[in-house]
């Protein structure tokens, strides 16, 4: 159990940092999608000529967006997720099912990255239609972003759902040894009250 706890509790924290960030990033994502596309809807609709960028920068942003929160829901069990058989076990049964599971799942989340790998490698070579970068005053012209940079945000997100998920497979180690441990939490989450 020490070695589990001695691996847990930096994993933990740096997992806290690291999604923390990414749900920061997360709504500056959002909050950008929303404004490029009331103005594409403003172009579009009130000006009557439609801009050549936006639908591509929002999608853009929303893979991103994606990417950068996912792993903060997987950790928090924000996914759907079906309990009951787990729940109707003895607990050290229930964590043990529960650790396979995870373990399956790391599987699908390690091979996924690879797949998320290669997809930005062929990205490389080829360049958005309509996102350009005006770096005029560089000297450079207008530069035309590669579609590997929106790629990217895939292999990202299963990095960081890898890096839960190996956080998770230590909670339910610790578990399947003592189910009445007490283990490191995401203090950050945030809890809503109903009343």
């Amino acid at each position: 159990m020490t070695v589990i706890l001695a691996l847990l509790k930096p994993l933990a924290a740096f997992n806290t940092l690291l999604l923390r960030l990414g749900r920061t990033f997360a709504w500056v994502a959002m909050g950008l999608m929303v404004l490029i596309i009331i103005l594409q809807v403003f172009f579009r609709y009130i000006v009557g000529s439609a801009l050549a960028w936006p639908d591509e920068g929002a999608r853009f942003l929303m893979l991103w967006m994606t990417a950068l929160i996912a792993p903060s829901a997987y950790r928090w069990g924000g996914f759907v997720s079906i309990e009951m058989v787990k729940d109707l076990l003895p607990a050290r049964i229930g964590s043990f099912l529960g650790l396979i599971l995870l373990a399956v799942s790391l599987s699908v989340l390690v091979y996924g990255f690879q797949l998320g790998l290669n997809h930005v490698k062929s990205g490389w070579l080829f360049n958005s239609s309509s996102l350009k970068l005006p770096l005029e005053f560089l000297g450079l012209g207008l530069v035309r972003i590669k579609l590997a940079w929106m790629y990217m945000s895939l292999p990202v997100g299963l990095l960081l759902m890898c890096l839960v998920n190996v956080e998770l497979c230590l909670k339910a180690c610790a578990h399947v040894i003592d189910p009445e441990a007490h283990l490191p939490d995401d203090r950050d989450r945030v809890i809503v009250a109903v009343e």
